[in-house]
């Protein structure tokens, strides 16, 4: 029987298939909590950009590959009460603002100057929910980066965290279902390291824990980007599952023997999981198998 002590999740956004960047994340988070539970949760808070069925396929492959939630799957969906509670919270406390800026208001550098902290302009109405960034410093140590320190300031930007059109931000989301679901660490690509300070910011405006982090490495293509959904050569579609959890591993800095079936493989990969071989860098696809 597994210890509850450590809960990991693995958080995919139904926006397409599951590909192998995706994948690498699902397989780093689920031996990251091999003595614990991992849950996974689809965030699907943005309907314009989903794609229909994405998520029971999504769900379809990671079984295929022999990745199953330890609990019921939670739908960000179904817990849009949950984040108008926290905004409500955060502008009784002060921590958050209505903002009447669009776009076309920010300066070329992309970062909001504050315009609405103190009230809405003449002219203007509430159009999004803003969180208030207050002088503080979020430092942690990544698992995997190191440590990270990030000074905050006004002058990083009050991020939106209720949007024009009504739907609620990654940000709030995330922060707010980790907490929910006693999230004890969290297993991500690289590219969402930058995001981690804005998330820590709204832990503690919330009165929330922060769980420990660990972001893997991306996987790029041929020319250096990251590796696209739309990638026809994505492993996830042309290997067999046993070639793609292998080649999952070895991205991740494990070297499994060759020739295992899939059951065995796991076996392997539970057994020998080591954090400290998990390289810094991005990965180049395709890699050997």
């Amino acid at each position: 029987m597994k210890s509850a002590a450590v809960i990991g999740r693995f958080s995919p956004s139904p926006t397409g298939d599951l590909h192998f960047g995706s994948l690498v994340c699902a397989v780093g988070s689920y031996l990251a909590a091999i003595s614990g539970q991992w849950l996974i949760r689809i965030e699907d808070l943005d309907p314009p950009r989903e794609v229909a069925g994405s998520a029971d396929g999504i769900l379809r492959d990671l079984h295929s590959l022999g990745l199953n939630s330890s609990i019921a799957i939670l739908y960000q969906s179904n817990r849009t009460a949950a984040y108008e509670q926290a905004v409500d919270y955060l502008l009784t406390t002060g921590q958050a603002y209505y903002c009447g800026c669009s776009r076309k208001d920010l300066p070329e550098s992309g970062i909001y100057p504050g315009t609405c902290r103190n009230g809405i302009g003449a002219g203007k109405k509430a159009r999004s929910v803003r969180f208030l960034i207050k002088p503080q410093t979020c430092m942690f140590t990544d698992k995997v980066q190191g440590v990270i320190k990030e000074t905050m300031s006004p002058d990083s930007g009050d991020f939106i965290i209720k949007r024009a059109d009504g739907l609620h931000a990654y940000h709030l989301a995330v922060v707010v279902d980790d907490h929910f679901q006693g999230i004890t660490q969290v297993v991500r690509g690289a590219d969402l390291l930058d995001s981690t300070g804005n998330q820590i910011c709204l832990q503690r405006a919330l009165g929330y824990d922060t769980p420990e982090y660990m972001h893997l490495p991306l996987v790029l293509d041929s020319h250096g980007n990251k590796l696209s959904k739309r990638d026809r050569s994505d492993p996830v579609r042309q290997l067999a599952a046993t070639e793609c959890i292998g080649l999952a591993l070895r991205v991740l800095g494990q070297i499994p023997p060759k020739g295992l079936a899939l059951d065995k493989l796991w076996q392997w990969a539970e057994k020998h999981w080591d954090e400290q071989g998990i390289p810094r860098n991005a990965a180049i696809f395709p890699a050997k198998v």
